[in-house]
């Protein structure tokens, strides 16, 4: 009886420890073997074992990635070739090859510390293609041909680095086998690298992990879309979207395979992706933003994208339009798309006639007249007061309007607009009554930013 008790205990111990180790297994993730050995060449095993131990952050977001899970390493999208004007000397003294196999020769493999869309190219040619000639890949060239501050060099070159060039993106150069600080880091959407290629993936889906599941995600385009003049984030977190995402995101299976990505099955409402980006309906995946716009909502006066001259688009608004509606009709019914659409088209239509129109005809008397001085920019406060009108005011009503934010609608938009609207033609009306001309400030601050546009984007313009 005693030996017939100790192996009944022993085997249930043994069935405890099974079932431990079981649930062990499933609460802890899998160590990945990489199995570098068998599909990676050793310049990538060099590579890998490197920045395992430097840098174990990069180390391990790489190893949870799909590129691991493929054998893509380091060297597939770093490696340079000979005579690149982008290859990092300064990496050279990390690359002895000191684990090569016996007998291989020892030598440096030129890399490059930016990653651009043109190697991201060698295995994503279609998304490459499409993100080129999207507004995001051009937003750089967009700003210098619209924007005061650089062209009027109102702002510094630092301001410039850590605020409007953050998202849009700088020109890149190297200084001493080294990207320049001036310039770098940066992961701006329409950076200039030195390849010629435009933007940066790693804005959307950040390295080294490269997800789509984070791309999905509307944070991830919140990084850039915020703030006072086109609070696209705030907007989407006012609207039913926004709500229903913030209630139901624990449920939305945002790791479903590219293209497959669908309503109703992986998410509940849409986010920024689901509309701008992702496959839906009889609409295919397109890393285009400029696709499924009817309006250009962020230009001084709303025109359609064909129209819009610092980057005319390509595309027929009516057949973008459709596309938009074909998303819109996974989830709502036709008569609430031509609703909304109506709505839009209206919010529009008195922007431009009952605000940008009068305001900007006032403007330009005042510049006819001597009024106002062109010399610079925001010296005056009349030109603050009809920047603000547009890039501010103007574009929270007509966005908030597109994205169903009544509050960014009315009371951060339209509400707005109108108080700017009365002050600037009241001020304008009082110095045209009196031939006046406007209070200019003596010392406009930390205006030292260089007007010189880039010469890769405009040539000797």
């Amino acid at each position: 009886m005693h030996r017939k008790t100790t192996f009944i205990l022993a085997a249930a111990f043994a069935v405890i420890m099974l079932t431990a180790a079981t649930a062990g297994a499933q609460n802890y993730p899998k160590v990945r073997e990489l199995r570098m050995d068998r599909a990676t060449p050793p310049q990538g095993t060099a590579c890998i074992e490197c920045h395992k131990q430097e840098t174990p952050g990069i180390f391990a977001d790489w190893a949870m990635s799909r590129h691991a899970s493929a054998g893509i390493t380091c060297l597939d999208c770093h490696q340079a070739q000979p005579g690149d004007g982008d290859i990092s000397t300064s990496h050279e003294k990390y690359y002895s090859m000191g684990n090569l196999p016996m007998g291989e020769k020892q030598y440096f493999v030129p890399v490059a510390a930016a990653v651009t869309p043109k190697d991201c190219s060698r295995c994503h040619p279609d998304e490459a293609m499409q993100y080129s000639k999207s507004k995001h890949a051009n937003t750089l060239e967009i700003i210098w041909k619209i924007d005061p501050w650089l062209n009027g060099g109102m702002n510094s070159d630092n301001e410039r680095k850590t605020g409007c060039f953050y998202c849009h993106g700088t020109v890149l150069k190297m200084t001493d086998g080294a990207l320049d600080k001036d310039t770098w880091p940066n992961v701006g959407v329409g950076r200039l690298n030195m390849d010629g290629s435009l933007g940066s993936c790693t804005s959307c889906h950040t390295r080294h992990r490269f997800s789509v599941m984070e791309a999905r995600k509307p944070e991830t385009c919140g990084q850039c879309h915020l703030g006072p003049d086109h609070p696209q984030m705030e907007i989407y977190n006012e609207s039913k979207h926004g709500d229903i995402y913030q209630a139901f995101k624990q449920e939305y299976n945002f790791d479903s395979a590219p293209g497959a990505w669908t309503p109703g099955v992986d998410y509940r409402a849409p986010t920024c992706a689901s509309c701008h980006m992702s496959g839906s309906g009889d609409v295919a995946t397109t890393h285009d933003v400029t696709e499924r716009i009817s309006w250009e909502t962020q230009a001084p006066l709303t025109v359609r994208p064909s129209e819009f001259k610092p980057l005319p688009a390509a595309t027929d608004w009516k057949v973008e339009r459709d596309k938009m509606k074909n998303i819109c009709s996974q989830c709502h019914g036709q008569s609430w798309i031509d609703d909304f659409y109506s709505q839009l088209d209206t919010s529009v239509e008195e922007y431009n006639e009952v605000y940008f129109k009068p305001a900007k005809k006032t403007l330009d008397q005042l510049y006819e007249k001597g009024l106002l001085d062109k010399t610079k920019f925001f010296d005056e406060h009349l030109e603050v007061k009809f920047y603000e009108l547009w890039h501010h005011e103007g574009r929270r009503a007509r966005m908030g309007t597109a994205m169903m934010a009544p509050d960014y609608a009315w009371w951060h938009g339209f509400y707005e607009c109108k108080h700017h609207f009365n002050q600037f033609m009241e001020e304008a009306k009082h110095l045209i009554d009196t031939n006046t001309k406007a209070y200019r400030y003596p010392d406009f601050p930390n205006a030292t930013g260089d007007t010189t546009r880039p010469k890769q984007l405009f040539g000797k313009e």
